[in-house]
């Protein structure tokens, strides 16, 4: 039976980077769409805020987790299944930015820090959680990665984040591919200039393709987690490859 065309308990799903801005928003929209959400992070703090929250008792677990540990996912992940029964769900999510300045004055520990967090910790994600909607019965969920606009066009400077979006989307269509064998969806979401920590300067002023330094429009990332709602709401026969939403005026398609 599809889990999300009649299945009886509650859907079960995680989401990482859960503390602030997308991963936050799309938790709390999750949670008041009636799923119980497994809250994953590096910082406790904001994760407990959400969950303690009066209107989220009982659906809403906090869990401190460093994607980039792949000990420390199995872990998270198989608490979450202790703790709800199963996981249906995994908005993949956490992410960090691009390190200052020009990518030739780089460390090599710079550049593997945004590897380790923006795929290695997503195609940790990605594993356990097969692992976990492969072997359960019912069998099947659905994984949406947190791409970017950058996974299709890069941002000057962006070296290392726009090479790991860009790795996301070939991960994106290999899951997709991989999961029809378990009933198990992958899609991407990629967000354009949603208000967050990553994306704060934009407000202020960011490089443009033509050395200019210009202000951008942004949206509010409750938007953003109104989609990834929306996505996770789809029966498991049914799969949005890839979602783009991103500020309207932002300058996004069009000559740079």
């Amino acid at each position: 039976m599809n889990r999300l065309d009649g299945a009886q308990g509650p859907r079960v799903g995680i989401v990482t980077g859960a503390g602030s801005g997308i991963g936050r928003a799309a938790a709390i929209e999750l949670l008041r769409d009636g799923w119980s959400i497994a809250l994953l992070g590096r910082r406790r703090e904001p994760l407990f805020e959400i969950a303690q929250a009066h209107e989220f008792a009982g659906r809403a677990l906090a869990l401190s987790c460093d994607v980039s540990d792949a000990t420390a996912v199995a872990s998270s992940f198989d608490a979450v299944v202790a703790h709800f029964g199963r996981l249906d769900l995994l908005f993949n999510n956490a992410g960090v930015g691009n390190p200052p300045g020009p990518f030739d004055a780089w460390t090599a520990e710079q550049w593997r820090a945004v590897v380790d967090v923006n795929l290695n910790g997503m195609f940790f994600c990605l594993q356990r959680a097969f692992r976990i909607m492969s072997a359960q019965m019912p069998r099947g969920g659905r994984i949406i990665n947190n791409g970017s606009l950058s996974a299709w066009a890069p941002r000057p400077n962006s070296t290392a984040y726009t090479a790991t979006k860009h790795a996301v989307t070939g991960l994106t269509r290999c899951a997709s591919l991989d999961g029809r064998a378990h009933d198990i969806a992958v899609g991407q979401i990629d967000v354009g200039n949603a208000h967050s920590a990553l994306a704060s300067q934009m407000a202020h002023g960011v490089p443009q393709a033509n050395g200019e330094l210009a202000a951008e429009p942004l949206i509010d990332a409750a938007t953003v987690g109104r989609s990834v709602a929306y996505l996770a709401s789809l029966p498991l026969d049914a799969n949005v490859l890839f979602h783009t939403i991103m500020a309207t005026k932002m300058p996004f398609v069009g000559r740079g």
